[in-house]
């Protein structure tokens, strides 16, 4: 392995691939602490400290800040230009997939001769009305904390005002601001996966969830080092977390690359002479086949609630005390619960929207295929169908233990909420399969000019079955003006910063 690192910066043009897509992560790094202008971030961050410091578990609202900061790369914690980050586009495209699947004219759009690219359009255009929306949500909460459940604290513990000079034009300029800098995370996404190594998109999520890591490396480290004191028994729990974190990492990997592979016979056909068919192969059905989705789709459904109720109801003690029980507070009880309900019945839906057992059954039929010892047509559908069922109730069973990790953890050995994030949850599948992702193309490239791969035997699959890269690598100018970008980036942020502390 240490081999085949070593062979990717032998070939020019993944050495150009892997180089391009680095300085497009600073890039990215750089916009998420930018902050937004007329915000004063030494009041949100401050803010953030004093949470953090106050709760020990992960429920409620030390758990949902730890969970959306870590999305967001500390965009939002900063209040920054990439404060929403790219989840807008992620919750477009999620939303186009589903409608794509349930609603038959986008079916049959999507099948035709440039559907797809009609398909992305509508996604983006979907996506500028989120940022709008959710820009503007974000506007009036800076400016307005105590209507916002999340910030409320702010404005009776701090001094100084979060935005000292807001209004309408601060609102107007920063859901602009905001807007823009989804967008332009977009175009740098297209631009990885169409120049650089891997999925572009997911490569930035991936950035801005293993930016927490070196904090959450720190308060693991005052956790159970620093204020151990003489306590053997805290070395013993960080030991016993160190080889559970490696337990789960395996886990989640096995079950990503995990899949039931089903046997598929060709009949033997002559045609004009010459004799067509006759081969085995098999269909590959993933035991994860929904991948992050149901999580994804049921943290969000419970995160919005608690979240509506607060804006509405801002002065009511019912309503915050419904807020926080939606949120994960009190017990948990009722929220692992339903979060549980939703993993099970999301992965379900996705499995039965994406996965269609009728039409694969009519392909194989029309091709001259069949499976062992079950007949062709229906017979082979329902075989399908019923196969994906089993292989989807261990997925969602799967999903729902690495959900309930990070609180587990922190209410029984005392783990951060930050680092129990790494545990499991989103942001651990997320990463996985990412990384999954590029190592899969690294290797193909390595292959296909006669390299050794990662592995001796057998072969890495990651997690997204399009080829990525498909484009010309960037060329050494192209590298360069992202450099120069970067650096006027890096110089207007520390003039800034600058500027705000002289004030």
């Amino acid at each position: 392995m240490i081999s085949a690192f070593a062979n990717t910066f032998k070939i020019p043009e993944l050495r150009s691939r892997i180089l391009f897509t680095l300085l497009v992560v600073v890039i990215v790094r750089l916009g998420a602490v930018v902050t937004l202008p007329g915000v004063d971030a030494n009041v949100l961050q401050d803010w953030y400290g004093q949470v953090q410091e106050q709760s020990n578990d992960s429920r409620g609202l030390t758990a949902v800040l730890a969970l959306m900061n870590v999305f967001s790369g500390g965009g939002l914690q900063n209040s920054a230009l990439f404060a929403l980050g790219i989840m807008p586009y992620i919750s477009a495209s999620i939303m186009t997939q589903l409608l794509t699947a349930v609603v038959p004219s986008l079916g049959k759009l999507s099948r035709e001769d440039g559907g797809r690219q009609k398909i992305s359009m509508y996604t983006r255009i979907l996506t500028i009305v989120l940022c709008l929306f959710q820009g503007w949500m974000l506007a009036k909460s800076l400016v307005t904390p105590e209507a916002n459940p999340f910030l409320r604290d702010i404005a009776n513990d701090s001094t100084r005002e979060l935005v000292p000079e807001g209004g309408l034009s601060f609102i107007i300029t920063t859901v602009i601001i905001i807007t823009a800098g989804t967008m332009f995370l977009m175009w740098l996404g297209d631009q990885i996966t169409e120049r650089g190594i891997g999925n572009g998109v997911s490569i930035i999520i991936t950035v801005n969830i293993i930016y927490a890591l070196p904090g959450a490396l720190f308060q693991v480290y005052n956790t159970y080092v620093a204020s151990a004191g003489d306590d053997p028994l805290r070395s013993f729990q960080l030991v016993a977390l160190l080889a559970f974190l490696f337990f789960v990492v395996a886990a989640v990997i096995s079950i990503t690359q995990a899949q039931r592979r089903i046997p598929i016979n060709y009949a033997k056909q002559v045609r004009g002479g010459k004799m067509y068919g006759g081969q085995s192969q098999h269909m590959p059905l993933k035991v994860n086949y929904a991948g992050v989705m149901p999580i994804i789709f049921a943290q969000a459904i419970l995160m919005f609630p608690s979240q509506i109720i607060g804006w509405a109801f801002p002065n009511e003690q019912w309503a915050r005390q419904l807020a926080i029980t939606l949120g994960g507070g009190g017990s948990g009880v009722v929220f692992y619960g339903l979060t549980g309900l939703m993993i099970f019945f999301f992965s379900y839906f996705w499995v039965a929207t994406m996965f269609q057992p009728n039409q694969i059954a009519d392909d194989l039929k029309k091709n001259g295929g069949y499976i062992p010892g079950v007949r062709p047509g229906k017979a082979t559908a329902e075989f399908l169908d019923r196969t994906m069922s089993r292989l989807t109730f261990a997925g969602a069973i799967f999903l729902t233990i690495i959900a309930v990790l990070p609180p587990i953890l922190t209410a029984l050995m005392g783990v951060p909420p930050l680092a129990a994030q790494f545990f499991g949850g989103t942001g651990l599948l997320i990463m996985v399969g990412v990384l999954l992702d590029v190592m899969r193309q690294v290797e193909t490239h390595l292959i296909q000019r006669h390299y050794d791969g990662f592995l001796r035997k057998g072969r890495i699959r990651g997690r997204f079955d399009r080829p990525g890269g498909q484009g010309a690598a960037a060329s050494g100018s192209q590298i360069i003006w992202l450099l120069v970008l970067a650096a006027l980036l890096l110089i207007g942020g520390i003039v800034y910063f600058q500027i705000a502390a002289g004030k």
